[in-house]
């Protein structure tokens, strides 16, 4: 363990070092304090009234109106989205106000608005009503002029058949009433003219029908032009109609069914010449009311546009007042001492920082008594805080998504900036799929000033938010596409000629009659002759395969020496005795043997199978190995790496537990004892106490978890060994597919004398490549890279039971939402 001893402790992978402060600020300089402090963003506050509800605290009358201003603010925002108005990128620059004056120009603006709205809904209800009016004297006019042309024609044709066909005279005088009671409306027969929704046309007119049983005649005729709906603001088509009907019954029904149709009626004069006249008169109307519902709508925004200018000003101004007012509600107030007590967590080396903005707002608020800043004891873990820049940030968001970090703990996102994008790649490994990805990441890195402003998608959103890993992961499938030689599933020979020839020089097709080794192997990468022989897929099985197995094995291996250097640094010797010397004894005996005979197999180009060398070390140790045999002295060390893998099981097992129970025995024995010889102090007085610490141990408790623990080691070494078979499965499958789609696709249409076959076979290729290839396979294997460090390489040390650093600060703000 010398070796081990003299490493460094790798501080730059723990996150920051956090103290626990007090601040005591007098009441006059509290506030300003707490906005240099939140300019800062290095503090996190610790509420202290959570005991209280929002409105039994100090400043609630503040914060109730910054959300009174809030709510205005939206509002604003809300008129600009609708009137459509573009605010300027860059706000008019303006004096700076304080928050009273900002409360009350918000005020006057919000009275402003509301009164412009309110006159402009009654001009524009006014106008549709007028247009309306206009409508249904245009169309109903020419149905009166119709009916009374038909009634004129009716009375011609009546009298013709009265003397001349010789009818009866009841039916005559009947029929001659009918005829005049239509022609006129002071013979009893009477109208009433509207418009109506053309979707609702129908279902009116039957219920007309059945509330007159029948006696009424409908007419209608199309308005010809879409009109404003009061209630949802959109243009909708409508009908206009004229019911004629006889009765002052009947005419109640009538306007009671077109009340609850939501049909508006209008007067309609029979006079052809007074429909002119009011036509006429309407038509002037509206032309006045267009001209005033411009001046009103220029008049609004111009208004808008002198708001919009100053919005986003305004609303982070509010948004910080607001904030400081919340933190200041966290905060104790000393009545007597007329001062604010806050504590809060900062990094260490924060301290210097902060105590510059406190003397700051000291000096600028003229304060008579500076603010008090001290550190304080306490029992309680810190947070986690991991200072991170836009291209590490993405690999700790992808650690953070498993858990935040314990205080001080190793941080995983140190070595997935490596591993991850790798992994990924050895399941993606194709050159030409990883420039496709290159340039996608090229884009958005190019064009990060310009997106971080823009609000995005969700999916585009994700995409920009992770350019680098995507940018990470291109390079490295690039350089994995190059060592398996595949450039959209073809072979180039790219670092010299192949070290295979046909056997014979006058064959044409050398995968029938096979190839022979003539010169040295290829120099990088898999050697592109391999490509359509008989044995490529069981090669490159077996290559891949084995990979897999060395890749997992060492991240596995890394784990659990990362779970050392962590017991060291917090001085856990127990972690180091108990659990990280048997699990490196257990996972090598069986898994580093296997990854030493890959390598001694790769090396010597043995013929032994692994396999069977793997399952009678289990089932026969002391059998022969024969063939299987891949160096002197192999059974003898077989036996022995499992003997140890038997040991180390118990070894993780049951020694931990029990030297636990006896520390906590006779560190409770030793406090008892003295305490028995002060009688001053009360052990049960302190919360840390040894009576507490030791009621609080529970050995059976203790000794499942660690049963548990042991447990999920040894089944998890098999099935976490196993798991990175996946980096073979999938690398295997995305080498097949871009093969079919090479072959099937675009070879096969190439195949053909028509250059359309050739167009659609290339653009379908194109479309699966893009769709499936790059991003459904990049998508299956992120999951599947993510998989593999989340459960089978930080399991093996990573806790992830700690909370994120949360510092009070204005650069927050902005992606907050109310």
């Amino acid at each position: 363990m010398g070796v081990f001893d003299r490493l460094p402790p790798m501080d730059h992978m723990r996150s920051e070092k956090m103290c626990f402060v007090q601040l005591i600020m007098p009441a006059e300089s509290s506030r300003l304090a707490v906005t240099y402090l939140g300019e800062l963003g290095l503090l996190q506050f610790k509420d202290l009234n959570e005991d209280k509800s929002p409105f039994q605290r100090i400043f609630v009358n503040q914060v109730k109106r910054c959300a009174e201003m809030s709510r205005k603010l939206r509002f604003f925002s809300d008129q600009i989205n609708r009137a459509g108005v573009r605010s300027s990128v860059r706000p008019a620059l303006e004096p700076d106000i304080d928050l009273e004056e900002l409360e009350a120009r918000l005020g006057e603006h919000e009275h402003e608005l509301l009164e412009m709205n309110t006159n402009s809904d009654k001009l524009q209800q006014t106008y549709n009503e007028l247009l309306e009016f206009k409508l249904v004297l245009s169309k109903a006019g020419g149905i009166l002029a119709s009916s009374h042309n038909h009634a004129a024609s009716a009375e011609r044709e009546l009298d013709e058949n009265i003397y001349d066909n010789g009818v009866d005279e009841g039916n005559a005088y009947l029929l001659e009433q009918g005829v005049h009671q239509g022609a006129h409306g002071n013979s009893g027969v009477r109208f009433v003219s509207g418009i109506i929704l053309k979707s609702k046309a129908l279902a009116f007119e039957r219920m007309l029908f059945r509330a007159t049983r029948g006696n009424m005649l409908f007419n209608q005729a199309p308005a010809g032009e879409p009109v404003t709906d009061p209630i949802s603001g959109e243009e909708v088509e409508k009908t206009v109609f004229v019911v004629f009907f006889s009765g002052e019954q009947a005419k109640a029904k009538i306007l009671k069914i077109c009340d609850s149709f939501g049909a508006s009626c209008y007067p309609v004069p029979e006079e052809m010449v007074k429909q002119r006249q009011i036509f006429n008169e309407v038509s002037a109307r509206l032309s006045d009311l267009e001209v005033t519902l411009d001046a009103g709508i220029q008049h609004r925004n111009k208004a808008l546009e002198s708001i919009g200018s100053q919005l986003w000003r305004w609303t982070i101004m509010v948004k910080k007042e607001k904030a400081v007012y919340d933190t200041l509600n966290m905060l104790n107030f000393d009545v007597t001492k007329k001062c604010l007590v806050g504590e809060g967590w900062c990094p260490i080396f924060a301290k210097s920082q902060i105590k510059d903005c406190l003397q700051r707002a000291t000096l600028h608020s003229n304060s008579q008594v500076g603010t008090i800043f001290h550190e304080m004891d306490t029992i309680k873990s810190p947070p986690t805080y991991f200072r991170t820049d836009k291209f590490t940030n993405a690999f700790q968001e992808i650690v953070d998504a498993y858990g935040v970090a314990r205080y001080q703990e190793a941080n995983p996102a140190v070595y997935s900036v490596v591993t991850f994008p790798f992994l990924f790649a050895v399941m993606f490994g194709d050159w030409g799929h990883g420039i496709c990805l290159l340039l996608g990441a090229l884009v958005l890195i190019l064009r990060e000033k310009r997106l971080s402003s823009q609000k995005l998608g969700s999916f585009m959103e994700l995409a920009f938010g992770g350019r680098y890993v995507i940018l990470l992961m291109a390079i490295f499938s690039i350089y994995c596409g190059l060592i398996y030689n595949e450039f959209f599933s073809v072979p180039f020979h790219i670092f010299g000629k192949s070290a295979y020839e046909c056997r014979d020089k006058s064959c044409s097709d050398a995968h029938t009659t096979g190839l022979i080794k003539v010169r040295d192997p290829y120099p990088f990468g898999v050697d592109p002759s391999w490509r359509g022989s008989r044995s490529e897929l069981p090669f490159l099985n077996s290559l891949k395969m084995k990979m897999s197995i060395l890749m997992g094995v060492a991240q596995m291996n890394l784990g659990i020496v990362l779970s050392y250097f962590d017991a060291r640094f917090h001085g856990n010797a127990l972690d180091i005795r108990y659990q990280f010397i048997p699990q490196m004894i257990f996972l090598n005996s069986l898994f580093g043997y296997l990854a030493l005979l890959i390598l001694i197999k790769w090396c010597t180009g043995s013929q032994a199978d692994l396999y069977h060398v793997m399952i009678y070390m289990f089932l026969d140790p002391a059998g022969d190995l024969g063939e299987n045999q891949l160096f002197w002295g192999q059974k003898e060390l077989q036996i022995l790496l499992l003997l140890l893998a038997l040991v180390a099981v118990p070894w993780m097992l049951f020694p931990k537990p029990f030297i636990l129970k006896k520390l906590h025995k006779e560190r409770f024995q030793g406090h008892t004892y003295r305490f028995l010889g002060t009688s001053e102090m009360d052990p049960d007085s302190e919360p840390d106490s040894a009576r507490a610490r030791h009621d609080d141990f529970n050995f059976s408790e203790v000794f499942v978890h660690q049963m548990i623990h042991s447990i999920e080691f040894v089944l998890g070494a098999v099935s976490n060994t196993a798991s990175y078979l996946r980096l073979w499965a999938l690398s295997l499958a995305h080498s097949e597919l871009s093969t079919v789609f090479y072959e099937k696709l675009l070879l096969l249409a190439w195949g053909y004398d028509s250059l359309i076959v050739k167009l659609v076979g290339l653009i379908v290729f194109a479309f699966a490549t893009a769709f499936i290839l790059l991003m459904m396979e990049t998508l299956s294997a992120f999951l599947h890279a993510l998989r593999l460090h989340w459960v089978e390489f930080m399991n093996k040390f990573y806790h992830g039971d700690g909370y994120k650093f949360k510092p009070f600060s204005f650069a927050l703000l902005a992606d907050d939402e109310d």
